[in-house]
């Protein structure tokens, strides 16, 4: 039997997803996981380079675990795991921090962005560094692909640079992962600012949909949504508002842009709106029960993330012996 591929992803467990996280990177993932070998994990320790409250972390951990099994993604069939249960992944980080160079991450857009917000001399090193967790997330598993976004590109660029680099020093060790665009590319952006990616993070809370936002909240953030004085339903760059709303329309509907304009010809936007905003929320409705369904039974989802720990566990061991060898640990027996 051919050996599949293997991908690798995760996500921050920040408090709960967007529609944009679900349509633009979770849903992409059910879709992979037949085609190829996925461990998609839960990057506790990615999300600490900014302070957490213990106990949310926690809850964030096991929601965002629900997320993905509510989405689609099969136990059986992917390997699902939280990063913290293991502990390759500090392990392989802290080796490949002494083959990383400091103008590398110096030059990193999220750093500088985020350091910006704070003082120099409270800037945690785990900030500067998070780039080198994540390709010893990757790497561990000698990924072949990753699905990533535009803002996580640089990232997955450094990755490739410091396997290359410990591979022509010690020989082969790593696998040197390529990026997976996927073939419908189109993002999700906020509702108020429709040229910006919907985030969380925004100051304006009706420029995202949360996955667990109820009906009467999802109407009335997409009766918000930016649109623009033309009164027309075109799929424009010179409406981006429009644009971004068929973009949400087509993702959850599987019709094309073109078949979706055609649907609203001499119809306003008051009505496209209502639409877009049923067609979310018939799509979300299922997904909340389970995730909701999920969260009560947290036996289940503990059984969940100890199989998959103990099968990332087995590969990220396997790496994590190849590269202390090569940079001469003695063994550990």
């Amino acid at each position: 039997m051919e050996n599949k591929k293997v991908i690798f992803s995760g996500m921050q467990p920040s408090g709960s997803l967007t529609l944009g996280n679900y349509l633009g990177a979770l849903k992409n993932w059910v879709r992979l996981q037949s085609k190829y070998d996925c461990y998609y994990c839960v990057v506790d320790m990615h999300a600490i380079t900014v302070p957490k409250e213990p106990k949310n972390l926690r809850k964030n951990t096991l929601e965002i675990l629900a997320n993905y099994i509510a989405a689609g993604l099969d136990p059986e069939q992917v390997t699902l795991f939280i990063q913290s249960h293991v502990s390759a992944h500090a392990e392989l980080g802290w080796l490949l921090n002494c083959f990383t160079y400091y103008g590398e991450l110096g030059r990193m857009t999220q750093f500088k962005e985020k350091s910006r917000k704070l003082e120099s001399s409270s800037i945690p090193a785990g900030l500067f560094n998070y780039p080198v967790l994540m390709a010893a997330d990757i790497l561990l598993y000698q990924a072949d692909l990753v699905p990533v976004g535009e803002d996580q590109r640089q990232h997955l660029e450094i990755t490739r640079d410091i396997a290359q680099r410990f591979n022509n020093r010690f020989g082969n060790t790593f696998n040197v992962p390529e990026a997976y665009i996927s073939k419908d590319g189109a993002k999700i952006m906020s509702l108020q600012d429709p040229e910006s990616k919907m985030s969380k993070s925004d100051s304006n809370e009706n420029a995202f949909i949360m996955l667990m936002d109820d009906s009467d909240t999802i109407r009335r953030k997409l009766k918000k949504a930016v649109t623009d004085s033309e009164g027309v339903v075109r799929y424009s760059n010179d409406q981006p508002g429009v644009k971004n709303l068929i973009n949400i329309y087509s993702k959850i509907t599987s019709k094309t842009p073109d078949d979706i304009v055609a649907s609203y010809e001499g119809k306003g936007y008051a009505q496209f709106k209502d639409d877009v905003a049923e067609v979310i929320i018939s799509e979300l409705k299922p997904l909340q029960e389970k995730i909701n369904y999920l969260l009560k039974n947290k036996d289940y989802l503990e059984k969940i993330y100890l199989y998959g720990d103990e099968k990332a566990e087995e590969v990220a061991r396997k790496t994590l012996r190849k590269a202390y060898k090569k940079v001469g640990f003695i063994p550990r027996k």
